[in-house]
């Protein structure tokens, strides 16, 4: 695949990321600084995607987006492009931000990486387009090979006794981490259908898969982690995504 012309990464950044106040009451969520040279989130996601061809970027927003827009500007500093949708009614949900920028023109490439804006994921770009375009799918899903659940997992035994507890377990579950490849006419069918107000994984996914649309998994073995609130940052652990940070 021709990442530098064929495929259009869209970021999805434009929530107001109320798990992260007091914070965010000043800036959005996207520009959370993170990691030892402390540069925003978004700047790490845009680096690793540059660094294997994507060169073409939309960055979907909403709260306080002329901070994101003043920080990245055109794009040129990162020899990227940039292009900016900013939601609003009736655009609302994953989907609606998606639905504005192709009712807009900002959204023309055969392919669009969708990666959601505080997912940290060293994921192979470049072999999950490949893939994809070479599957054909109208989609195809960054999806993870195992997930570690939040909370401790007991097993009891039939009088009500704990018979062994696992504390925050690792189990074989598929997870989808916010990361996927999609057609650019599957998009168009589903905002048709959809209108503007829907949610990428609850609504247009499963209508897809409901409507014959072929679907594929790419699966992802390495680490993942979503810094979707504060909580979730303070336990952010820099030396696991090493690479990610570098790039």
């Amino acid at each position: 695949m021709n990442t530098e012309r064929g495929v259009q990464a869209a970021i999805l950044a434009g929530g107001e990321g109320k798990r992260f106040r007091p914070y965010t009451e000043l800036l959005p969520k996207p520009m959370v600084p993170l990691g030892p040279e402390e540069r925003p989130l978004l700047e790490y996601i845009l680096r690793w995607i540059a660094r294997h061809g994507v060169k073409r970027f939309v960055f979907l927003l909403g709260y306080r987006w002329k901070q994101v827009r003043n920080y990245f500007d055109e794009g040129d500093r990162w020899g990227v492009e940039i292009e900016y949708s900013i939601d609003e009614e009736p655009y609302t949900g994953t989907g609606g931000a998606l639905a504005k920028a192709l009712d807009t023109g900002k959204l023309r490439a055969p392919t669009i990486l969708i990666w959601y804006g505080d997912i940290v994921a060293p994921l192979d770009v470049k072999t999950l387009l490949e893939e994809h375009e070479s599957s054909g799918a109208a989609a195809t899903l960054a999806v993870a090979d195992r997930y570690k659940v939040p909370v401790g997992v007991a097993e009891v035994a039939g009088d009500g006794s704990v018979a062994r507890l696992r504390e925050k377990p690792w189990v074989d579950l598929k997870v989808t981490i916010g990361i996927l490849a999609l057609d650019l006419e599957a998009l168009k069918e589903a905002r048709e259908a959809l209108g503007t107000s829907f949610d990428i994984m609850e609504h247009m996914i499963p209508w897809l898969i409901g409507r014959g649309h072929t679907v594929k998994a790419y699966i992802h073995s390495g680490p993942w982690y979503d810094v979707g609130s504060w909580e979730r940052y303070q336990k952010f652990d820099p030396r696991e995504f090493k690479e990610f940070l570098e790039a």
